[in-house]
């Protein structure tokens, strides 16, 4: 009977998440995955074959975690609150590694190398849209947002205001508060 492993591998995936968010795909070595998860080199390829194999949990994990407080979000206060809230938490975000996305870092970052995780990082981009798209469809339906509308435009747009958001409040250069709260109230007169 095999051995089960001395570590708590969904623990991992969120320290290597945290790891590559904060430094990058091609600013974290196999030495820092393996000191920070504190690893040897056979543990960590047996539990994760490889640093590229391991970064697509990263990335998988960060996406469904992004999802999941939004649908808890619309659960709580309905779709149009949810959309409204969403900027003000990634400003207060502060425990988070760091203030940019980290499915847009990626894509930035390896999509000039046709990187898979490039394609990965965009696929998981595309699922954050839908979701909003979802959302923003809901929120039609309950009398929200004019019917005039298309969700799907209003989706795109909104995914880059939150990056943009994102990509601001990691600079440092503007009051990221202040451009989460206009982001909301832009909802309003929709």
């Amino acid at each position: 009977m095999p051995r089960k492993p001395a570590y708590d591998r969904d623990a991992l995936i969120a320290q290597a998440r945290d790891l590559f968010w904060r430094q990058g795909w091609a600013g974290t070595s196999l030495k820092d995955l393996e000191r920070a998860l504190k690893l040897k080199p056979g543990s960590f390829y047996a539990a994760f074959g490889s640093k590229d194999a391991l970064y697509a949990l990263t990335l998988e994990r960060y996406a469904d975690e992004g999802i999941a407080r939004l649908e808890a979000l619309a659960r709580e206060s309905g779709p149009l609150g949810a959309l409204k809230t969403q900027p003000r938490l990634v400003v207060e975000a502060a425990n988070a590694p760091a203030k940019a996305c980290m499915l847009a870092k990626t894509y930035a970052e390896l999509s000039a190398k046709d990187h898979d995780l490039a394609q990965l990082a965009a696929a998981h981009l595309s699922r954050m849209k839908t979701c909003f798209a979802d959302l923003f469809r809901q929120a039609q339906a309950r009398g929200q947002i004019g019917a005039d509308h298309d969700p799907k435009r209003l989706a795109a747009r909104y995914q880059s205001d939150l990056l943009g958001l994102r990509l601001s409040a990691e600079r440092g250069d503007v009051d990221a508060r202040q451009i989460a709260a206009d982001i909301a109230a832009d909802l309003d007169r929709l």
